[in-house]
């Protein structure tokens, strides 16, 4: 199928929340920073290929305890030079005090991101539990009022886990937590990884029930590998479905898990479109291919 032309920019000063406010399926790409000026140019190749689906924003993570913070705002300065969309910066609570996250949304605000995504963040490698940094955070919940209090103009994303978090004790606790980082100001929810749209479906239903009002947008990963699968689902207990699992596995080579990761994302994304949901973001690793083949053709958002 051809697919569709290029188009307008979406305004730069359209809120996250009006990102969603329209007819279709908006979408979003999250990107990680590179760790060398090769891996950089090689994510702006990828992120101008990513253009024909006309995205609505793109995000950009860190690594662990803010450790690539300045070169997650070098690449959000530059996919936004290249792009002229909006760009979203990750922020958590983690390694930072409360003058140090205000000093890293000045410096965000500076570069011209337009929204947060607020995040708790997880235990530093080698830990296994969450440690408040002296003077820090303890919840998300409270980064969010942070942002909210200092810096207005910035859009809030926080995540929702429709698999419920790996620390709740169940799963009203971690709907209940939700409901706090929405109700501290969040515009939207996106949610972690999922490999079966029945978990995502049960999620949202359950958050209308709880009186979760914003956007609910589901995340996809489409997996390449069967080790990448395992490995990323474990990492956030996300449970890989035995069909998807016995289909990854009849045939090692590259080439056929790369199939099978991309139809499975594909079939996802029909599904979630046709279930009427508001937007879709996908974790690209930083690569298009798999993107690309997976939307290529989609009736989305703003499109023709």
């Amino acid at each position: 199928m051809k697919r569709s032309p290029p188009q307008q920019p979406f305004e730069l000063s359209m809120t996250l929340a009006d990102q969603y406010n329209s007819d279709g399926c908006a979408i979003s790409f999250e990107l990680f920073p590179p760790k060398t000026d090769a891996g950089i140019e090689s994510l702006c190749e990828n992120v101008e290929r990513l253009l024909q689906f006309q995205p609505r924003f793109f995000t950009c993570t860190y690594g662990a305890g803010g450790s690539s913070q300045g070169t997650t705002l070098e690449v959000l300065q530059r996919v936004k030079q290249i792009t002229k969309l909006p760009v979203a910066s990750h922020l958590t609570c983690v390694g930072l005090n409360t003058e140090q996250l205000s000093d890293y949304l000045r410096r965000a605000t500076e570069i011209g991101v337009d929204y947060i995504v607020a995040l708790r963040g997880d235990p530093p490698k080698g830990t296994t539990e969450f440690s408040v940094t002296e003077g820090g955070l303890r919840y998300a919940n409270e980064l969010v009022g942070l942002i909210r209090e200092q810096f207005q103009d910035l859009g809030i994303a926080v995540a929702g886990y429709p698999e419920v978090h790996q620390e709740a004790s169940d799963a009203q606790t971690d709907l209940d937590n939700l409901k706090r980082k929405v109700d501290a100001g969040a515009d939207i929810v996106i949610t972690q990884l999922f490999y079966d749209n029945a978990d995502f479906y049960r999620f949202r239903d359950d958050c209308v029930r709880a009186g979760i009002t914003v956007p609910i947008v589901p995340g996809i990963l489409p997996v390449t590998n069967f080790k990448q699968a395992q490995r990323i689902a474990g990492m956030c207990k996300a449970a890989i479905p035995i069909s998807l699992a016995d289909a990854m596995t009849t045939d090692d080579s590259p080439e056929h898990q790369f199939r099978v990761g991309v139809d499975h994302a594909r079939q996802q994304t029909i599904d979630l479109i046709e279930h009427g949901v508001p937007g879709i973001h996908y974790y690209v690793l930083n690569r298009s291919a798999a993107a690309a083949e997976l939307l290529d053709g989609l009736q989305l958002a703003g499109q023709a």
